[in-house]
């Protein structure tokens, strides 16, 4: 048997073993630019609205003629490589030497939006050399909105690399998290509608139930209320007749043709001698 001190400092040892097991098995994520307590909400929620493309990993070639040949590796609020912990989240890698250059780095992060688009910046990349003054690399990446995508079409635009400073590699992508939510909301007048018709068709379909299985009734008898609705019919038939008739009913002709009243009324001028007087 071991002795107690052994077995404590082997205990020891296999926790620490367990913890820095964790550690490593837990991926960095996406730290903003500055204190964690000057980050404001907008960025954290720009930030969780990313994460579904955090397990998704893009690459994209380039090729300039014999000295240039490059690819590209991004991820999303990730490192690149977890095993060298860089903190890079776009790297390039010149597929004639090998040689590894970080592009930009999570640790360094900025990301902000517009309607229908997500701006990620990875900054605090490999230095330049011949150009930029030497400063620090930065990735500028665009994420436009597609709805229906995850995510598409990763490429680079361009890199700006004359100035004497600011220089940055832009880069480009289509996913669905950078589209507005959807107003699934029904309007007031919508939802009045639909009420109206759903009172509707219930009275006309339980009416007809009830007049049918209950009552007995048949043929036109089954609707609902039906005399009261024909007799609002023939109401509604002799209003839309006093108002739409053209002259009114007892208006006089306008013309006097010769007629039955016309000669009735000359005969009795004619008899009027034969009185007594």
């Amino acid at each position: 048997m071991l002795p107690p001190c052994h077995t404590s400092a082997l205990l020891l040892v296999l926790m620490a073993l367990v913890v820095a097991g964790a550690e490593q098995s837990e991926e960095r994520s996406c730290d903003v630019i500055g204190d964690e307590s000057s980050e404001s909400q907008m960025e954290r929620a720009l930030l969780k609205k990313l994460e579904p493309l955090s397990h998704m990993r893009f690459n994209v070639t380039v090729e300039k003629g014999k000295t240039e040949n490059y690819i590209y590796h991004f991820r999303v609020c990730r490192e690149v490589n977890s095993t060298s912990h860089d903190f890079g989240g776009l790297v390039q890698v010149d597929r004639q030497n090998g040689k590894t250059t970080v592009i930009g780095r999570i640790n360094e992060t900025q990301v902000f939006n517009g309607s229908d688009w997500i701006m990620l910046i990875y900054k605090g990349g490999d230095s330049y050399g011949r150009h930029c003054s030497g400063e620090k690399r930065r990735a500028v990446i665009m994420i436009s909105c597609k709805r229906g995508v995850t995510a598409s079409s990763f490429s680079i635009i361009s890199e700006e690399r004359e100035k004497e400073q600011e220089c940055f590699y832009l880069f480009e992508m289509d996913s669905s998290v950078a589209c507005p939510a959807e107003n699934s909301h029904l309007s007031v007048g919508s939802i009045l509608l639909i009420t109206f018709v759903s009172l509707i068709a219930v009275y006309i379909i339980g009416g007809f139930l009830y007049q049918r299985l209950v009552v007995g009734a048949k043929g036109m008898e089954q609707i609902p209320h039906f005399a009261f609705w024909q007799d609002l019919g023939n109401l509604v038939a002799d209003g839309c007749d006093f108002v739409c008739r053209s002259k009114p009913r007892n208006a006089p002709a306008a013309y006097r043709g010769v007629g039955d009243d016309q000669l009735g009324e000359e005969s009795e001028e004619r008899d009027d001698h034969l009185l007594p007087m």
